[in-house]
């Protein structure tokens, strides 16, 4: 049943590719006089190789990794981010032309397209740009109950780095480095450090060997950890000395620090089970680590104090931002309340699928407790 959901799955996904690209060749060459752009033939070959790319490479990526594989998913990643903003500038001209006719304006048509497909272009390569251009947002946050110890400490959150085909060793050193520059009490790692694509587990995640801090460094596996076997990624990561949290709860000179990873918080039962178990003492201050924000009722009725996550990346770019507004509500990102409870979002360090970001920014989040 599973494998056929999956196929199902990109069945739909290429057939909606294969009517983009269609829609960007009948844009690009429509002329209201009836002839066609020269040169047509060509763009049909190379939109048609463009229309099958990310599919191909992403089956490919999950199976293998080398050099011309992965500079292959690059090059096909990018090229769906900006597929997204061509799509609305082809709608955008057709309406404009639509307009033009109705009030009996006589435009060049192919003109608009000129203009609106070079906006396309120049949105998409600001959005990689910007997609690599990791911030630090600095965030108060004041606890009930906070243990003496812990006011004026500092905490690093880093969610979403999604190591694989994109993001490597080298950029999690980079992030690393960061936050080290930061010299925060306790790190916390919010799920999604692998993107789920073939990779050295180990090697990749040799860079959290250097990771340290006074209170500790914690991580919780999120979905691209657990899409099959997390044995390996967990391996790894626990070898570079990182305290890997699951569905357990350690006390740091008084504060409750506790670990629910992706597939323990995915069901209403398991999840409120799981909180029941760690036995939280509603008299002291919490924070619980989870991948998702999702269900923060159960937790903050668990008596949490503060949530950390990560998962949404802000939907990374226009139309998706929309979307992932519209289901994750108030908690999609930044610090937002529900009952005595205290959510914070990422917005991600790293990106999945197309290495851009337009309406969201990659951080590394630096909270400072009172």
């Amino acid at each position: 049943m599973r494998v056929r959901r999956f196929i199902g799955f990109i069945v739909i996904l290429q057939s909606v590719l294969f009517l983009t690209h269609f829609l960007l060749y009948e844009t690009w060459t429509f002329s209201p006089a009836g002839s066609k752009t020269p040169g047509s033939v060509w763009i049909k070959l190379v939109l048609g190789f463009l229309s099958v790319s990310f599919v191909a490479a992403s089956l490919l990526a999950f199976r293998y990794t080398n050099a011309a594989l992965r500079a292959f998913y690059r090059v096909a990643a990018v090229w769906v981010g900006l597929l997204t903003f061509l799509f609305f500038a082809a709608v955008s001209s057709w309406i404009i032309f639509g307009v033009a006719r109705l009030a009996g304006l006589d435009v060049n048509f192919h003109r608009i397209v000129e203009l609106l497909f070079w906006a396309a272009f120049v949105a998409g390569f600001y959005g990689v740009f910007n997609a690599n251009w990791t911030r630090i947002t600095r965030k108060t946050v004041r606890l009930a109950n906070l243990p003496v110890a812990w006011r004026g400490r500092k905490a690093a959150l880093i969610s979403d780095v999604h190591l694989g085909h994109v993001r490597n060793g080298s950029f999690l050193r980079r992030m690393v480095a960061k936050i080290l520059r930061e010299e925060p009490d306790a790190i916390f790692i919010a799920g999604d450090l692998y993107d789920g694509t073939a990779i050295d587990a180990g090697r990749a995640a040799e860079p959290l060997n250097k990771l340290t801090a006074a209170q500790g460094v914690y991580f919780v596996a999120g979905n691209h950890e657990q899409f099959g076997d997390d044995s390996k990624y967990l391996r790894a990561i626990a070898a570079a000395g990182v305290r890997v949290l699951t569905n357990e709860k350690v006390e740091v000179d008084g504060l409750q620090i506790v670990g629910v990873p992706y597939r323990s918080a995915a069901q209403d039962g398991h999840f409120r089970s799981v909180l029941d178990n760690v036995r939280l003492d509603r008299d002291r201050a919490s924070i619980l680590l989870t991948h998702v924000p999702d269900r923060p009722e159960i937790a903050e009725a668990a008596g949490v104090s503060l949530q950390l996550s990560g998962h949404t990346h802000l939907g990374q770019f226009v139309p998706w931002s929309w979307m992932a507004r519209r289901m994750y509500r108030q908690f999609v990102y930044g610090l937002s309340w529900i009952g005595k409870m205290q959510v914070f979002t990422s917005s991600g360090a790293g990106t999945w699928g197309p290495p851009l970001r337009l309406g969201s920014n990659p951080e590394i989040v630096v909270l400072e407790f009172e």
